[in-house]
């Protein structure tokens, strides 16, 4: 396993990554990019074990309920490298499960692999999202046909790909890019059905980053986006060579395809709806907070948005709860959440997020946006002045309230809280994806029966 110091190091690999339209030849101590590397090096020293052979912690495959509540607990507390990591291992065991009996090909490749990357203590990011060109059509009606990554070059020792993947979070900072397709794939589509693993350093792997990082001096005023925030990477593939131990499908197949996109979406959905459960949760006490320091914790209207926010927030836990304990185990003993569950509650967390938000700005008030900078609270002219009308009642001094009201913005009003409401929808897929599993999982002949049993048309059962 490696350390902090040694993750660090090992980001030195000539890959080529952007910035702000320069290339980061130095990414431990970029002023911005830096942070994140910090923050995956302190992952790195958490989990570090010299005991030769040893697999970190939250790489491990959960094989019950219990195992798989441990694994989503502690998730809870990574950060968002070493999370992507573990589901995008989770996401290839499901995928091995799932075509070793039509491809045992890719599925031994797929398991191989992965103990490999667990005894080298890689970070993995997934590469999922085409370019997509024209979305009305098909991936091989595009003016250009690398809208999605295909395979252009079979080779005895490996395919070469094109294409570009968006979106991909802490691309820059991984070592290792599982590119899969990003949906299902129709016959005479075999060159765009391709899942492999790209080291980030490969040649002609190129990635642009971009950031909702704060780009002020004082940081004070970004309490949250300052500590931890995750550049989303394009990450462009320029006829790049993969070999065949990392080539899972190789444009072979197409009808395989969807099984990987599908397979993430399970682990993308339930790491979603794991954050649901903390973000709902914070988002009710950031109301309840500033209410009190308004003085409007008991008007009856604030009070019945609170009781409206706590009640989505125990939904979207209670179906987290519900999709532990109803997982199912594969045959290679791995505990996967329940695909019903987990998809209806990323649907309503995603769905009601924006309510969230607009009940606990209606709460908050205008000072969100308006209240003066942790430096201005200090400036000798006017900060006594700022803290005297800042302030609402003897217990609620000014500089703690513009402290929340700095919090809410950074978490919900800035560049933070516009990547959270664009992510919360489509990280995953969109709300419709979530529609469309939701529905293929739920029991709807059971549902139609009992409202036969109930309207007592019994001789309708079973088309009798």
């Amino acid at each position: 396993m490696m350390t902090g110091d040694e993750y660090r190091a090992s980001l030195d690999d000539g890959r080529e990554t952007f910035f702000a339209g320069e290339q980061i030849f130095d990414l431990p101590n970029h002023p911005i990019l830096g942070i994140t590397v910090d923050s995956a090096a302190t992952g790195y020293d958490r989990f570090y074990d010299p005991t030769p052979g040893a697999v970190g912690a939250f790489m491990t495959v959960p094989g019950s309920a219990e195992e798989l509540r441990e694994q989503v607990e502690l998730h809870e507390s990574v950060d968002l490298l070493t999370h992507v990591t573990y589901a995008s291992i989770m996401t290839l065991l499901t995928a091995a499960d799932r075509i070793e009996s039509t491809f045992p090909q890719g599925s031994e490749r797929i398991r191989e692999w992965v103990k490999d990357a667990q005894q080298r203590d890689v970070r993995i990011t997934q590469c999922i999202t085409d370019a997509k060109g024209d979305r009305s059509r098909r991936p091989g009606n595009q003016d250009d046909p690398d809208a999605y990554v295909r395979v252009i070059e079979h080779r005895n020792d490996g395919i070469v790909i094109r294409g570009a993947k968006l979106h991909i979070s802490a691309a820059s900072m991984s070592h290792e890019l599982m590119t899969i397709p990003t949906k299902s794939m129709r016959p005479g589509e075999e060159q765009y059905s391709v899942a492999c693993m790209v080291p980030v350093g490969a040649p002609g792997v190129k990635i642009v980053n971009t950031t909702y990082a704060p780009r002020h001096e004082d940081k004070r005023d970004f309490p949250m986006s300052s500590r931890h925030h995750t550049p989303e990477g394009f990450v462009i593939f320029d006829d790049v060579f993969v070999s065949n131990e990392r080539v899972f499908l190789g444009g072979e197949r197409a009808e395989l395809a969807g099984v990987f996109a599908h397979s993430l979406g399970l682990w993308e959905r339930l790491g979603g709806l794991s954050a649901f459960v903390a973000s709902y949760d914070q988002l009710v006490g950031f109301a309840q907070l500033i209410s009190e320091a308004n003085g409007l914790e008991k008007v009856s209207h604030i009070k019945e948005k609170i009781s409206d926010m706590m009640i989505n927030a125990t939904l979207v836990r209670s179906t987290l709860e519900a999709a532990l304990q109803h997982c199912s185990v594969t045959s290679d003993g791995a505990a996967f959440p329940n695909e019903l569950y987990t998809n209806v509650g990323k649907y309503h967390g995603a769905a009601n997020y924006s309510l969230m938000v607009r009940h606990l700005h209606d709460i908050a008030g205008g000072s969100i946006l308006t209240a003066p900078g942790m430096a201005d609270l200090e400036n000798v002219d006017t900060g006594h002045l700022i803290r005297k009308y800042m302030s609402t009642m003897q217990s609620v001094d000014g500089t703690y309230r513009s402290k929340l009201f700095h919090a809410i913005r950074d978490y919900t009003a800035d560049a933070l809280g516009g990547w959270y409401a664009v992510t919360n929808l489509q990280a995953g897929g969109g709300l419709h994806a979530q529609r469309v599993v939701s529905r293929a999982h739920y029991d709807i002949e059971h549902a139609k029966r009992m409202a036969l049993e109930a309207a007592h048309m019994h001789e309708y059962i079973n088309g009798g």
